[in-house]
């Protein structure tokens, strides 16, 4: 099976390893969407919920829908979609900063090279160690390291700590999956990373607005907007096809910013026939020695609303929320279409093994809102419903990139993936859950294999969840 995509031409046309963003082409089609009308908006989500991208037009009249009748349409319809795609498992990771040196001026950020207060420190080989049996004996088993822009962090350095990251393994804790996040490489440096065996690679833009861009990245490489913007062409291009797009919302208006997500999917449709594995929404929080102009800040209101809109304009895409977020947004946004957070997150220097009761800013990049444990997280999502995950299946069975999308389309995301959480979850009850934990957990596992009704499957199912009790693990369909 191959899936066809139907990109939408705009005023730059999509080439490969080119800038693909006409700011004021957004700005126009935002301007001739003002003010839609409930019968305008309703159409836009009926298409959405027949499975199709959304163009930037049709995602123009879902940021101006603005009435409380048309807003609440719109996170209906979220919900419904994200059932119907992704059924109720949510995906559980954790950051772990390997270093925070870095030459670049960015005004939003703890690490920007002027913050003389910043404590600067790369993590060692036994630093990694430490860090990863730590977060291994709480149970995760997905990563994401973060770097900062150096010349020290370079393709090799980045591959070299992936392979570290992979071969720490402390009782039945194992890390499967490592994403990473980190600066724009040239191909042959992507080429490195992706031999290390990484997972997805995340390039946040930041700001799609240029003017914006050039005025908050004070210097440093990544002052260059086309070299940034195009950093995942080259990624491609080196056979990385699991690549994940993400906009700091508060830098600039985020109706635009939101256009510009959807205009960056539709570049990877037109080019490389796959779709970003991951869309990141970050919202700007506090920070060392960081300035930031407050005229774009989003509301609570309007946050919520967007990520309700972006599942919506992009069906099959993973959206990420993160622990900048407060533990009551996360929970009510998870409704609307997100389908992996981290849990029991530290983005301190060394803060896995630090037990520090308080955040240190001038030792992370900025604040967060959510500290709870990974099982405090774990323990709510299966008292809301959800399936916890840690699921690995796909990348160890080459389902990424255009591969994931043939599978994901025809909802093999809730056949497969569903299945697979509940053996992750099961793994995590026997090895790390407290007795209340385990016993929640299990009474979920009953009660999601009474949804299956191909017996044979089922039954296939439920013989795994019987060898995981009895010891075997990282069994998967």
């Amino acid at each position: 099976m191959s899936i066809i995509y139907n990109p939408q031409q705009y005023k730059l046309a999509d080439k490969p390893m080119e800038n693909f963003i006409d700011p004021d082409e957004i700005h126009e089609i935002l301007k001739s969407h003002q003010n839609p009308t409930l019968d305008q908006v309703n159409e836009v989500i009926a298409k959405s919920l027949q499975k199709k991208r959304l163009s930037l037009q049709e995602t123009a009249v879902l940021v101006n829908a603005n009435e409380s009748e048309m807003v609440e349409a719109i996170k209906e319809a979220a919900k419904q979609l994200k059932e119907q795609v992704y059924g109720k498992r949510i995906v559980l990771f954790a950051p772990l900063y390997i270093g925070n040196l870095c030459i670049n001026d960015c005004t939003y950020c703890g690490f920007r090279s002027s913050n003389k207060k910043q404590e600067r420190l790369t993590l060692g080989k036994q630093d990694i160690v430490d860090q990863v049996t730590a977060l291994e004996d709480t149970g995760h088993k997905r990563l994401i390291l973060v770097y900062g822009e150096h010349p020290r962090y370079d393709a090799k350095f980045i591959a070299e700590t992936v392979k570290i990251v992979y071969g720490v393994k402390h009782e039945n804790g194992e890390i499967r999956r490592v994403n990473i996040n980190a600066a724009p490489l040239e191909i042959e440096g992507f080429k490195t990373v992706k031999e290390a065996g990484i997972g997805t690679y995340q390039i946040f833009q930041e700001t799609y607005h240029k003017p914006t861009y050039e005025k908050v990245h004070k210097k440093g490489t990544k002052k260059h907007y086309d070299w940034r913007v195009t950093g995942l062409d080259r990624a491609q291009e080196a056979g990385i096809d699991d690549v994940g797009i993400g906009a700091l919302m508060g830098l600039y208006d985020w109706r635009f910013e939101m256009l510009g997500l959807v205009r960056h999917v539709n570049h990877f449709e037109a080019v490389y026939n796959v779709g970003p594995h991951t869309i990141s929404f970050p919202r700007i929080q506090s920070a060392s020695g960081f300035e930031v102009d407050k005229r774009y800040d989003v509301s609570d209101a309007d946050f919520t609303k967007l990520v309700a809109i972006l599942r919506l304009a992009v069906p099959y895409t993973g959206l990420i929320l993160t622990a900048r977020e407060p533990g009551h947004i996360r929970d009510e946004i998870l409704q609307y279409g997100v389908s992996q957070i981290d849990g029991g997150t530290n983005i301190e220097m060394k803060g896995y093994t630090s037990h520090k009761e308080e955040q240190d800013l001038d030792h992370e990049q900025f604040e967060i809102s959510d500290d709870r444990s990974l099982n405090e997280v774990m323990e709510e999502l299966v008292d809301n419903g959800y399936i916890p995950s840690f699921c690995t299946a796909c990348y160890r069975l080459n389902r990424t990139g255009e591969h994931f999308m043939e599978f994901s389309v025809p909802g093999f995301i809730k056949r497969f993936c569903q299945p697979n959480a509940l053996l992750t979850l099961a793994e995590y009850l026997e090895d790390y859950a407290p007795a209340n934990t385990k016993v929640k957990g299990y009474e979920l596992i009953e009660s999601s294999l009474k949804d299956y009704e191909d017996e044979r499957f089922k039954t296939k199912l439920i013989e795994r969840l019987g060898k995981i009790k009895n010891g075997e693990r990282d069994l998967y369909f």
